[in-house]
């Protein structure tokens, strides 16, 4: 596979780069009409293409095959946080989870939030270059920040734990996590979450863990617990797993 992979979330329905991959392929890379490139949907497939129109502001290309990637992992790993103050911080998270694999992520306004609210549009494409980075064919899923509250809540079919800091009964991760299951995990603000926040997630069925005994950055923790999941994972592997790649001829 190429070094270069790009990203069109519509390549099917319209044969076209984004603005901004188009000027990294032309610009950047001096890519010329009738190149091979390798194109991502996001959706599970890698498209073999041909540079038709090598445009700054919207390439055009030829769809020649098309791939199918197996997911690598039967487990959808959901990380809901408490976004910080530094952006840098909260895009270093976006970048490593991604790197690592992690599927959806939500962004959480709570009692001690640093942040009130925050725009999407740049961890995005962090998330975006992030999965081109490590060749992966699945984009995760970002959800705008929402209250805490109404987030636990809402219904989830999988696993469920919120981490905390409070001197209260807890179970490491670790031991916590059934493996190869779906997995929502709930990490607070600097402040952590308050008691009533705890003890509401409680109430809506998060377990209450902990993710060791060092006190962790959110970024950290977020991450720890990504990283927790995938190696119980890789060391239970499951039998129904499936890991191949199926082309499919245009």
């Amino acid at each position: 596979m190429s070094d270069s992979i790009f990203f069109a979330p519509d390549i099917r329905q319209h044969p076209f780069l984004t603005e901004d991959e188009s000027q990294h392929c032309v610009k950047v890379l001096r890519m010329k009409e009738g190149a091979q490139i390798v194109v991502t949907d996001g959706k599970g497939f890698f498209y073999d293409c041909t540079l038709l129109q090598a445009h700054p502001k919207r390439c055009a290309v030829g769809i020649d095959r098309v791939t199918q990637i197996d997911k690598t992992r039967n487990e959808h790993i959901h990380i809901a946080f408490a976004p910080v103050k530094n952006m840098d911080r909260n895009e270093w998270f976006a970048e490593k989870a991604t790197e690592i694999g992690v599927d959806e992520i939500t962004l959480l306004q709570c009692r001690f939030s640093e942040r009130k609210e925050m725009k999407t549009d740049r961890l995005n494409k962090i998330i975006v270059s992030a999965m081109k980075q490590s060749q992966q064919a699945y984009l995760p899923k970002l959800n705008p920040m929402i209250d805490f509250g109404h987030f636990v809540r809402s219904s989830f079919e999988g696993q469920k734990f919120v981490a905390h800091c409070y001197q209260t009964p807890k179970t490491l991760l670790a031991k916590a996590y059934r493996p190869n299951e779906d997995v929502l995990i709930l990490i607070g603000p600097e402040g952590d979450f308050s008691e009533e926040e705890v003890h509401l997630a409680m109430d809506g069925g998060f377990l209450p863990v902990s993710l060791g005994e060092n006190r962790l950055r959110t970024e950290t923790a977020c991450l720890a617990a990504v990283h927790t999941i995938h190696v119980i994972d890789q060391i239970n592997p499951s039998s129904h797993l499936q890991n191949s790649t199926n082309p499919i001829l245009k």
